[in-house]
């Protein structure tokens, strides 16, 4: 089904994970042309002939750092010189660095808010510019995080990055209403990336961590990049109607409902 036909889109931490099934959802779906943007050169554009080679579909990698305010200028920009237009804007990249209340460091939370909600915004702004000129009914998603509403203790300057990021979505999809860009976040869960098990890797040295981690929740699993991109095809797609300004929680939890009133597990360590 062809629910984007037609459409230009920009898609951040499209090189890997959840950015690149984003990127192989949307080719599928009819777009015309994407966008996917990251650091890693060869692998994005391994990624990019991939997809093209498969559907069709020209698919731009441009390299760039979001924690570098100038990178993230130019996204917009490249993608406006290459097809002309900007219909579609996912902001998927995101850093998880671990920091707790105690040990995060100046720098990490400045590199945290850089890429998780510094980038999210230029990038909105910069998009909506070109939908404003070009008279775009246009679409952003930005992936949020479960996280976003307290967090785990060793994710604080990660959940305050995509805190702020909620109020970025609300904001902008209530100040870009008039101009009709619609404006939405889906905060997802934990996720089987391979960017997540790595991580879990490295810090357990347990291999079977995750997939025993993840039996024992409700569904059995936990989210899978796929499922997460089909849901942001559908925010990113006229069926998701006027929708703006929402933030969505997609999870297998329901926040504020708890067998026992959630406590941290143990004290904070440095």
């Amino acid at each position: 089904m062809n629910r984007i036909e037609g459409k230009i889109a920009v898609i951040t931490g499209g090189t890997q994970g959840l950015g690149a099934a984003v990127a192989q959802v949307f080719a599928q779906a009819g777009a015309a042309g994407i966008v996917i943007v990251g650091r890693g050169v060869e692998k994005g554009q391994a990624v990019a002939d991939a997809i093209t080679q498969k559907t069709g579909v020209p698919v731009e990698m441009v390299a760039a750092d979001l924690g570098d305010i100038d990178d993230v200028r130019s996204i917009i920009p490249a993608t406006d010189k290459r097809f002309g237009r900007v219909d579609i804007l996912v902001n998927a990249a995101g850093l998880t660095d671990r920091g707790n209340m105690l040990n995060t460091t100046p720098e990490l939370f400045d590199r945290m808010f850089a890429v998780n909600t510094r980038a999210p915004f230029f990038l909105i702004q910069d998009a909506a510019k070109v939908m404003i000129r070009e008279g775009i009914e246009g679409r952003v998603v930005n992936v949020g995080s479960m996280s976003g509403l307290t967090g785990q203790p060793f994710l604080a300057p990660y959940a305050a990055s995509k805190g702020a990021l909620a109020t970025v979505t609300r904001h902008a999809g209530f100040s870009l209403m008039r101009h009709r860009i619609h404006v939405n976040q889906l905060d997802i869960g934990w996720m089987n990336s391979d960017h997540e098990r790595k991580l879990v890797l490295s810090e357990t040295g347990d291999p079977d961590f995750i997939d025993r981690a993840a039996a024992a929740k409700p569904f059995g699993r936990i989210l899978d990049p796929l499922e997460v991109a089909r849901a942001i095809l559908w925010m990113a797609s006229d069926d998701s109607g006027m929708m703006t300004g929402a933030v969505i929680p997609f999870d297998q939890s329901v926040y504020g409902g708890y067998d026992d009133a959630p406590v941290p597990a143990k004290k904070l360590e440095e």
